[in-house]
């Protein structure tokens, strides 16, 4: 068997903990993974893996191996580009997954014109609210708002995230306009289950963060449901700008307590596996969303800067 793609095959099932999903992402049969494994193990003379009916776990040798493989793969993939790369073209499919309404509002929109730099680029999207694994799950890159967790990704800020309470004229008129966070009391506040804040809303301030409890009559798990609430005028709600901007441009939402910075403030990110050197298709598809979108994307036109940018 060729070596470097018993390597690739090994680090493969490493990485995703099974034979099945590793034959899956690599198009194989479940039983020719093993099989293959098998034969590298002979090969070596050393058993590289434990298998038991329930999980897959590495040996002693197993764990040398996959840190050695990984590195010699890495050499033979930056070899590979330093070649290509004299006439690299990026093309082939680009796998990505993408927050729902941030893909839908930004990423699919910026589609046409990706293309049509890219013509032999072919984009392969999953939205998902979920954050999934991405080397489990073979994606080149992530799409990923708010603020992040710790992960062994590199990520590479396109654009801050920043959040704002807003409501529609119709439900300021009625109500009246909060003139303080304690004001939040005494109206409607629609709330986000999967936001950081939830029914407690924040504020950072001089002297520290300061939470506010809200309530209201309407508490989702949706993020576009949150929004289509608070343009029809149902209450208050707290909305990243990516998804609210283009309303308030419009004067379709009001925001409120400017002078308050709501946080935390996140960021819209990228994440893609380490390897010494990005595919072609990874890269120009970062480096164009970094453009299109900036320290001063367009969704925050016309509001009030961020004393240290967002």
């Amino acid at each position: 068997m060729d070596t470097l793609a018993a390597m690739r095959l090994f680090t493969r099932v490493m990485e995703t903990e099974s034979f099945s999903e590793a034959a899956r992402q690599l198009g194989l049969a479940p039983s020719s993974v093993s099989r293959r494994i098998g034969v590298l193990e002979d090969e070596l003379g050393v058993r590289l893996l434990n298998r038991t009916t329930r999980k897959l776990s590495a040996t002693e040798a197993g764990l040398i191996y996959y840190e050695r493989a990984v590195g010699i793969l890495d050499d033979a993939e930056a070899a590979r580009y330093a070649v290509s790369e004299l006439e690299a073209t990026p093309k082939g499919t680009l796998r990505v997954t993408v927050p729902i309404s941030f893909g839908r509002f930004h990423v699919a929109t910026a589609l046409p014109e990706f293309f049509a730099r890219y013509p032999s680029v072919q984009v392969d999207m999953s939205a998902s609210d979920n954050i999934v694994d991405v080397i489990a799950e073979g994606f080149d890159l992530a799409i990923r708002t708010g603020n992040l967790k710790d992960s062994n990704l590199i990520a590479r800020r396109l654009a801050p995230d920043r959040l704002v309470i807003c409501a529609s004229p119709s439900y300021l008129e009625r109500n009246g306009v909060p003139q303080s966070p304690a004001d939040l009391a005494d109206h409607n506040c629609l709330t986000f289950e999967y936001h950081s804040g939830g029914k407690s809303w924040r504020f950072d301030g001089p002297k520290g963060a300061v939470k506010v409890r809200v309530s209201g009559n309407l508490h989702t798990n949706n993020g576009e449901i949150l929004h289509a609430a608070a343009l029809g005028g149902a209450g208050l709600a707290l909305l990243p700008v990516w998804q609210s901007g283009s309303d308030i441009q419009a004067g379709r939402l009001k925001t409120v307590l400017d002078d308050c910075r709501v946080g935390p403030s996140g960021g819209i990110y990228a994440l893609y596996p380490h390897n010494r050197h990005l595919a072609p298709k990874v890269r120009v598809f970062v480096d164009f969303l970094a453009a299109r979108f900036g320290p001063e994307p367009y969704w925050d036109a016309g509001l009030q800067p961020l004393e240290n940018g967002g």
